[in-house]
């Protein structure tokens, strides 16, 4: 009788653990009262340097209430920006020429009440992790969210790969990864307006002129 009573109690445990869980997520993934500006990437320019092509370009974006609680609460969140370039072909398929990408990590750090910027080359797969990232900390979120959504002088694409007679399309996507976050939190996620920041733009790829070594 004994053992019956304390297999009870520990099932009894279990199923409080597992609906305190559930409700901290549905909490975190309630839908705010009010609609985020939609995602945008604008101030775009692409330069070229004698050892490569050059990005720059400004990603507008509103982080939802729930997003930055669920921040707060010290959950990393990522966001991803990849740049794909294509040379125009009008009889077959467009071949891609070069590509980039980056991931950025922001994360709230409660014993300081300081923000945290990593900034990784490629993508973040199970196996890679961080790997070596260039790390900024600042005092407020928007500070962190404004080296988010810049993008200075970012190398997409070698000199070799783009020739200066040819034309070519380029692709930008940026979003928020929602598969780096916590397996508890994807559940549920696809589909959450809030939870979906993301942009694209396809234009035609003009190239600019460097500016002088030391301007932006």
């Amino acid at each position: 009788m004994a053992f019956i009573t304390h297999s009870l109690k520990n099932a009894a445990l279990d199923a409080i653990a597992r609906f305190l869980l559930v409700a901290c997520v549905c909490l975190l993934l309630a839908p705010s009262p009010s609609a985020a500006a939609p995602t945008e990437i604008t101030q775009l320019r692409v330069e070229r340097a004698d050892d490569g092509v050059y990005l720059s370009a400004n990603v507008r974006f509103d982080v939802p209430a729930v997003v930055e609680d669920a921040l707060l609460k010290g959950i990393a969140i990522f966001f991803v920006v990849e740049a794909d370039i294509y040379r125009d072909r009008w009889y077959w398929t467009d071949p891609r020429v070069a590509s980039a990408a980056r991931t950025l990590r922001l994360a709230y750090q409660p014993l300081t009440g300081r923000w945290r910027v990593n900034i990784v080359s490629g993508l973040i797969t199970s196996s890679s992790g961080l790997r070596a990232t260039l790390n900024q900390n600042y005092e407020t979120l928007p500070e962190a969210l404004s080296a988010i959504q810049r993008l200075t002088r970012w190398k997409i694409a070698d000199a070799s790969e783009i020739e200066a007679d040819a034309n070519y399309a380029l692709e930008l996507n940026f979003r928020l990864d929602l598969s780096q976050l916590p397996r508890p939190f994807q559940i549920g996620v696809a589909g959450q307006r809030d939870w979906t920041i993301s942009a694209q733009l396809k234009d035609q790829l003009r190239l600019t002129p460097a500016a002088v070594e030391g301007a932006k």
